[in-house]
């Protein structure tokens, strides 16, 4: 019963944080479900979209309705790992260094077009995505929760780009697709933009949740019921990507508990505190995509990680 209780009051908050974000953004109710999915799921996320189809408002928006402390890092070409993690810096009156701090150390950071810095610079981000801390000179300063990076990046323009390894894309619970808007979105848009609406509405959105009630709701959301068979058609289904003859790697297992983690945290906010095959089917696109590699000769066909994982879900037979 108590259950149920925190299940209801975390779906009603994740609803009036819709309706907040609604008030601004147009059209994406998918990107917007899965940024607080990843949120209570405690996972990062990449949002990969051409510019101007809301990636970092959308971003901003959904902290904006969690009142706590948020930064932006832009990533550009001269970055240093020193300007996002932060350097020791000497103090003159006491004779030692002092560690200042960079911008990451926040609950929930947007870092905009993480691809334009250098290899050095996104490898900086390895330990405080996977571990959440970060060491400087020996010293260890843990981050304090919830912690949370969004990252955007431009798939069409290459160059002044640095490709994302494989092992830091595997470090986000998500690859979230943003997709270009309907004729009838990009109208609404427009009358928003014409009425001079968008810069009001965005003024006007408003916290729904605490820093306390998303440390609250993620322990909610992993004391979500999932029944052995789920939790075995979620091994089928990562065990498939390791044998596909399209695929020349699969994923990992932490792709597997990735899914379930988001699993629970998208029961959780339907309002069940149990996992139903169709909640580890919603999310099992936004996590694999981007884990599992495209064999050469699927690549030159044409082919996409998406219908790979769409023939996955054909094939593994649904429990019951």
């Amino acid at each position: 019963m108590e259950n149920n209780t925190g299940v209801t009051g975390l779906y009603d908050a994740v609803n009036r944080t819709k309706e907040e974000i609604a008030k601004v953004l147009v059209g994406q109710d998918n990107m917007v479900e899965l940024l607080l999915a990843a949120i209570i799921a405690e996972g990062h996320v990449l949002i990969e979209g051409v510019p101007g189809v809301a990636k970092t408002l959308a971003a901003k928006l959904v902290a904006r309705c969690i009142n706590a402390p948020f930064s932006r890092i832009q990533f550009t070409p001269d970055l240093m790992p020193s300007d996002v993690l932060g350097t020791n810096v000497f103090n003159p009156q006491n004779g030692n260094f002092n560690y200042r701090k960079g911008p990451i150390f926040s609950n929930i950071v947007l870092i905009d077009e993480i691809n334009r810095a250098p290899a050095k610079t996104q490898a900086a981000l390895f330990e405080v995505m996977e571990e959440r801390q970060v060491t400087n000179d020996g010293i260890t300063y843990k981050m304090d929760e919830p912690f949370l990076i969004l990252s955007t990046q431009n798939p069409i323009e290459q160059e002044g780009t640095y490709r994302l390894p494989e092992a830091q894309l595997d470090r986000f619970l998500f690859k979230i697709e943003v997709k270009y808007p309907t004729l009838e979105e990009e109208v609404l848009i427009l009358q928003h933009a014409d009425r001079g609406l968008l810069a009001h509405y965005i003024d006007e959105v408003q916290p729904v949740m605490s820093s306390s009630d998303v440390i609250t709701f993620r322990k909610i959301a992993s004391a979500v019921h999932i029944e052995e068979k789920v939790l075995k058609y979620i091994a089928e289904l990562v065990y498939e990507t390791r044998s596909n003859k399209s695929l020349f790697l699969g994923a990992s297992p932490r792709a597997s508990v990735a899914i379930l983690k988001a699993s629970k945290a998208i029961a959780a906010m339907s309002g069940r505190d149990f996992v139903t095959p169709d909640d580890v089917i919603k999310v099992l696109h936004p996590v694999l995509c981007h884990r599992v590699i495209l064999t050469p000769e699927k690549e030159m066909e044409g082919s996409t990680p998406a219908e790979v994982v769409a023939e996955l879900v054909k094939k593994v037979e649904v429990p019951r």
